[in-house]
């Protein structure tokens, strides 16, 4: 009998849309099922060689956020994600080549739910129910920070491709 385990803070963001924490090897059996196409890693520490070979033996596309605007000798996870960070990650977010898509931090809290917090104010969510779903992942680890850049996001910055999500 084979068990489905999914990462820690799994969640559905849309239709072929999904976020997560850190996978292992545990994870793998139930990643596989979604039959993903591209991971967007936020996290600065390095993956697992286990979850590259998995990545590699599955044909799934590991993809970092640019971040042009920062010293990078000095991030950790940490630190509140950079504008340029997130505008990376949701041009990606943005362009269904990509999916099916999974989005994954180091827990599924912080970076990942800023960068679904900012992709909420692209779908026009109001800020309640956008802090409401982050607060739903951090649990009692919000990071008010994070919260303020969600706030303060400015979304006139993303640009929007013409073959985008049906979603958005």
């Amino acid at each position: 009998m084979s068990y489905f385990v999914p990462p820690c803070n799994y969640g559905m963001v849309e239709y072929d849309l999904s976020r997560s924490g850190q996978c292992h090897q545990l994870n793998f059996p139930f990643l596989e099922r979604l039959h993903l196409k591209t991971i967007i890693y936020l996290s600065h520490d390095e993956p697992s060689q286990p979850f590259l070979s998995f990545l590699n033996d599955q044909g799934i596309t590991l993809r970092r956020p640019s971040r042009a605007d920062e010293d990078t000798n000095v991030i950790t996870d940490a630190h509140p994600m950079s504008e340029s960070e997130v505008l990376s990650a949701l041009q990606v977010i943005l362009s269904p080549q990509y999916y099916p898509l999974h989005v994954m931090c180091s827990f599924g809290r912080h970076r990942t739910g800023t960068v679904i917090a900012c992709l909420r104010k692209l779908q026009r969510w109001n800020l309640t129910a956008i802090m409401e779903e982050y607060r739903r992942y951090t649990g009692s680890k919000v990071r008010l920070l994070n919260e303020q850049f969600i706030e303060l996001f400015d979304t006139d910055l993303v640009r929007i491709p013409m073959d985008r999500p049906a979603w958005l």
